[in-house]
């Protein structure tokens, strides 16, 4: 059974087999699962008859609106932090920290089909990316680019994104237990380099160095564009289950959820590494 390398998609109902490059097609399965003695199988997504299922519109729906959100909460973030900049420090960390709290509690709590945890966390992080983007691009903080830097680094998320929707589609590269693994993997040893780094700054200036914009820093920033990039496929693949399990509409919030985060993620990495050659 796969797996994903995005916690928010961890608690979504899986299925065994399936295809791979049939992102949005829904078929029946789910119904005949069965637990031993012939009692029917607890499933905390399980649908009301009254309830339609889910279906490929719903999550492309429920993901451009929270996508519009976050967006939305960027742009009045940056504006403001442009004309104060001492806001800037307190979004960055209050928003962060809140995206981080509400993906905890949609994952771990089972609340990622609730819209307004999800719509919160679209604002939240709206406002992180926001002051973070006018942190790496404006001068006042040693960053260089400005607006333009912002728009390469916003299109090449969405290039990678749609790319690797046509590479899960087509089926070119086939989301196995094997490929999860090393996805996940990757993503661990990623997140353990990222803390390590963090620890040694406070001892060592600079870090690791896989943060100060020399080769190490740029070689580890492809590194996570490339694992975040990966596991679009997994996500890809997780949602493909759940419609397959019919899942009830409103679990396509929870697919939104594990998708922003994965492209909140990657914008901040191919930022970071444009504003690497920028302060060039």
């Amino acid at each position: 059974m796969r797996t994903t390398s995005n916690p928010v998609f961890r608690n979504l109902p899986k299925q065994e087999g399936g295809g791979y490059a049939t992102f949005g097609s829904a078929t029946a399965g789910a119904a005949q699962a069965t637990q031993q003695f012939g009692q029917p199988q607890t499933d905390p997504w399980a649908r009301p008859t009254d309830q339609r299922t889910m279906t490929i519109d719903d999550v492309v729906t429920k993901t451009g609106i929270t996508l519009g959100v976050l967006a939305v909460s960027a742009l009045i973030s940056y504006v403001l932090v442009n004309s104060n900049v001492g806001l800037a420090a307190p979004f960055v960390i209050g928003g962060g920290l809140i995206g981080l709290v509400l993906v905890l509690v949609a994952t771990f709590g089972r609340k990622m089909d609730n819209p307004a945890i999800v719509l919160a966390y679209a604002v939240a992080e709206g406002f992180f990316l926001g002051a973070l983007s006018f942190m790496f691009t404006d001068i006042t903080f040693g960053g260089a680019g400005g607006a333009t830097l912002i728009a390469q680094a916003v299109l090449g998320t969405f290039g990678v994104f749609f790319g690797m929707l046509v590479v899960y589609r087509t089926g070119a590269i086939r989301v196995t237990p094997r490929l999860t693994r090393m996805i996940v993997g990757a993503l661990v040893g990623v997140l353990v380099l990222a803390l390590g780094n963090l620890v040694a700054g406070f001892f060592i200036d600079g870090g690791l160095g896989l943060r100060d914009g020399g080769p190490i820093a740029i070689i580890f920033s492809l590194v996570c564009i490339g694992i975040a990039a990966f596991s679009f496929l997994l996500d890809f693949d997780s949602a493909d289950q759940l419609i397959r399990a019919q899942a009830p509409e409103k679990a396509a919030w929870g697919v939104a959820l594990g998708l922003t985060v994965t492209l909140v993620w990657l914008y901040v990495e191919i930022l970071r590494l444009l504003s690497y050659f920028q302060n060039d």
